[in-house]
Order: structure tokens, then C-alpha cells, then sequence
């Protein structure tokens, strides 16, 4: 198990290419291996979700050539030529993973297996669960969470769905079922949420998917490989954003990320607390909005955050809450309980965390109240979470001493070059094994 010392650090600068976006590179593996003909990716994330993702659809029958350096060649199945693994699917720390292949395999004909660590047997699963079964999968779980037994069905039947709590997972899980199911599939969002499986469908799919009103899916779609840059991911130039505007004289150009509007919230917010974040060179690239950001150290201050920011910003408040502690005031956020049900319960991580380095937080059922000041030294818990740990390694970048975050390899996850990426910048990280 590996630990990350953080100390405080010089300005950050220069120019860096950040990793993948994780939703996307997910998406295009399963789009890609149910899609007639080849799908060629480049710039596919390398971290360990999305190999649990590789690694299920190889079991199933898929043949992936790489991921090698970010390239990676999938010869599609075709809607139905997956095959049963002969063995469950172990998808790691990938709620993604788990959540999108329900949907997917609910509309098989043959029975699946999903499991994966301990951390995510722990997380719910029926809000997936539930309209799956009311399509007519045969979905089991144990007590509401993995693993889950998915049983073959002849045919699932279409639904029009209204989700009680906004997230991208529930409704591209029912999607990819209404691609198997007779009849229309619609899903209604209490609020907008990122967007990346109706891009991918509406790219694998073309003419044949009419994306009109609220989103639906149904089985006449007809897939086709396709040719596929993977745009760089916003959440992890997140951490990059906060440390910059933290750390006086920085000025720091991240090249190539993506900037789909369900998804970039965290720049409205950091741009409402005082950020210095200039969006330049916009254009599309694959059906997905990219740009380059420039961001320039700032002083920041505390803010209510904006309910209608909530949804698209979600995997962001652990480092807009290690923003808020290096802003002047108090920064204020509810309605996030989604934050409960993440890899950790990232309210109270962060909370804790916070507190441990001397920093005003104070928790709340769905949010939290922080107020700014300085950092001390310190040892943080990560909560086996990846967001957790990265978070807080950008928090030891402004405070005074060391900070030391507890549990870091699961940033492995979606940022694998985490450590090395954020020292070229400017940070003084130290992996400890």
C-alpha cells in the first residue's frame, strides 16, 4: 500500500497534456465492441477502470488489440455477438464499469456475473437495478449491491423512465438495455447530466438514432465502428485548475481537454470563487467539445455554490473543497448527497480530512460549510478513493509542512501518471511505497 507525501511547492508552470477523460474512454470500448466493423481510439485512458472494462469485453469475446500508448483497435461483435464469459466479470474500483455493463448484459441471452474490490461491493446498485427489472431483466444482487447476477432474457421491453436522482450512470445503463428491448426507451432527467453515451450514440449510430426531445434508445439503432480521439478529461485537469490558482506566480496552458457543457461546472465555479481561467482554441472532435484551458494563479473567495451546478460538477468537490479551504470566507455546499454514494462517502472524507489540517469544515447531510485559511502538516485518510487522495496531494501544495495522504494507489485508477504529471508542473510529490 502506497503513501503520498505532499509538501508545499514553487509556482506552477508550463504546459501540460492531462490524462484521458475516464467517461469517455469507457464508453467507446463498450460502444465499440457491440458496433459492426472496426472502432480505432486513440488517446484511450490507460488507468485501471477502463482496463476492467478492456478486460470484461475480452472475456466475452471481444478481440482488443492495446491499449498501447493510448491506441487501441476494437473489432466489433456486432449487437449480438457477445458470448458468456465462462466466469464472472471482476471490474475492480469501476462503478462506471459495473453500472454501464448491467444494462448492457440485462439484455443478453446468456447469464453474467459482475463483481469487483471490496469498495465496490459496498456501493448501491438499485438505481440501476430497479428499471432494468421493469424492462424485464433478471437482475439479483446481495442487499441492493454487487455482485450481481444477471440472468439471459429473450427480450427486454421498452420503458419511459423518469430518474428520481439525476446521474449519467442510471440512464446510459438504461440506453444500452433499450438497445435490446422491444419498443421505445426514454429516459426523463431531473436535471441534465453529462452526455457522453447520446454523443457516442449519436456517432456509432448516425441517421438511424433521432435524438429529439428526451433522450431514448431502442433496438432498431444500428451501431458502426467508428475512428475516435478521446478528449483530455476536465476532472483531472480539475486538480490542476485549483493547485494553479492556489499557488502565487502560476500560470499553467492544459492543452486538449474537453469541455462538453454537461460536464464543466467546475470552471463556472472556480470562475465564481475568483479564478483566472482563460478557454481558448474551441472546437469539436469526435462530437465532443474541446479546448485549451489557461489558468493563472488568482485569489479566490469563498461563495454559496450554485444549486444548478451541483449534477455536472459532482466528481470535482473534492478539490473545490480543498479550493474553498485556500479561499478567504466560506464557501457553502448542499444538495451534493450524491457524494455519499461515491467510492468513499466523499462528504465525510473530505470533512474529516480538512479538519486534520486544521482547516473550519463542517458536515452536513448533503454538503458541507468550509472556511478558508491556512494548512497544516498532517496525515489525511483517503478512504481507498482516488479522488480523495488527489485532492488532498494538491492541498499539501499551498499548506505549511507536509501533508500526508494515506492509501494513494487507488489513484491508479483514472490517473496513472498522477504523481510524475503533477511534479512536471511544479508540485513536490513523494510516493511512498
Amino acid at each position: 500500500m502506497s503513501r503520498i507525501v505532499s509538501t508545499a511547492s514553487e509556482a506552477l508552470a508550463g504546459v501540460v497534456k492531462v490524462p484521458s477523460d475516464k467517461s469517455i474512454s469507457h464508453r467507446s470500448v463498450i460502444f465499440g465492441a457491440i458496433a459492426d466493423g472496426v472502432t480505432q481510439v486513440s488517446n484511450l485512458l490507460e488507468g485501471e477502470d477502463v482496463l476492467a472494462t478492456v478486460s470484461a469485453f475480452r472475456d466475452m469475446g471481444v478481440e482488443i488489440e492495446g491499449p498501447e500508448q493510448g491506441e487501441a483497435r476494437i473489432a466489433g461483435v456486432g449487437s449480438s455477438g457477445l458470448k458468456a464469459a465462462g466466469r464472472e466479470l471482476d471490474l475492480g474500483n469501476s462503478g462506471t464499469s459495473m453500472r454501464l455493463l448491467t444494462g448492457l448484459l440485462a439484455g443478453q441471452h446468456f447469464d453474467s456475473r459482475l463483481t469487483g474490490d471490496a469498495s465496490l461491493r459496498r456501493r448501491p446498485m438499485n438505481r440501476v437495478v430497479v428499471p432494468l427489472q421493469e424492462m424485464g431483466a433478471r437482475v439479483e444482487t446481495v442487499d441492493g449491491r454487487p455482485p450481481l447476477d444477471i440472468y439471459g432474457v429473450d427480450t427486454l421491453k421498452g420503458i419511459r423512465y423518469h430518474l428520481p436522482v439525476a446521474s449519467a450512470q442510471v440512464k446510459s445503463a438504461i440506453l444500452l438495455a433499450g438497445l435490446y428491448a422491444h419498443g421505445r426507451t426514454t429516459v426523463i432527467e431531473p436535471t441534465s447530466t453529462r452526455d457522453h453515451t447520446e454523443r457516442m450514440l449519436s456517432g456509432f449510430a448516425g441517421a438511424s438514432w433521432d435524438r429529439k426531445g428526451p433522450v431514448a434508445s431502442d433496438a432498431a439503432v444500428v451501431l458502426s465502428g467508428q475512428s475516435l480521439t478521446i478528449p483530455g478529461d476536465i476532472s483531472s485537469a480539475a486538480f490542476f485548475l485549483v493547485a494553479a490558482s492556489l499557488r502565487r506566480n502560476s500560470d499553467l496552458l492544459l492543452p486538449g481537454v474537453g469541455i462538453n457543457p454537461t460536464r464543466c461546472a467546475v470552471l463556472d465555479i472556480l470562475k465564481l470563487m475568483g479564478a483566472d481561467i482563460q478557454v481558448s482554441r474551441e472546437r469539436v472532435e469526435s462530437n465532443e467539445p474541446v479546448c485549451d484551458l489557461r489558468v493563472r494563479s488568482a485569489a479566490l473567495h469563498g461563495i454559496d455554490i450554485p444549486a444548478e451546478f451541483v449534477a455536472n460538477a459532482i466528481d470535482e468537490f473534492p478539490v473545490i473543497a480543498v479550493a474553498a479551504a485556500g479561499a478567504s470566507g466560506i464557501t457553502r455546499i448542499r444538495g451534493a448527497s450524491e457524494l455519499r454514494v461515491k467510492e468513499s462517502d466523499r462528504i465525510a472524507a473530505v470533512v474529516q480530512g480538512l479538519q486534520q489540517l486544521g482547516v473550519d469544515a463542517v458536515e452536513y447531510p448533503d454538503g458541507m460549510d468550509i472556511t478558508g485559511g491556512s494548512f497544516v502538516s498532517g496525515s489525511v485518510d483517503s478512504f481507498g478513493d482516488h479522488r480523495i487522495a488527489m485532492a488532498f496531494a494538491v492541498a499539501g501544495c499551498i499548506g505549511e509542512g507536509s501533508v500526508e495522504i494515506r492509501e494513494a494507489d487507488n489513484i491508479r485508477t483514472s490517473f496513472p501518471d498522477f504523481v510524475p504529471l503533477m511534479n512536471s508542473a511544479g508540485l513536490s510529490l513523494e510516493e511512498i511505497s
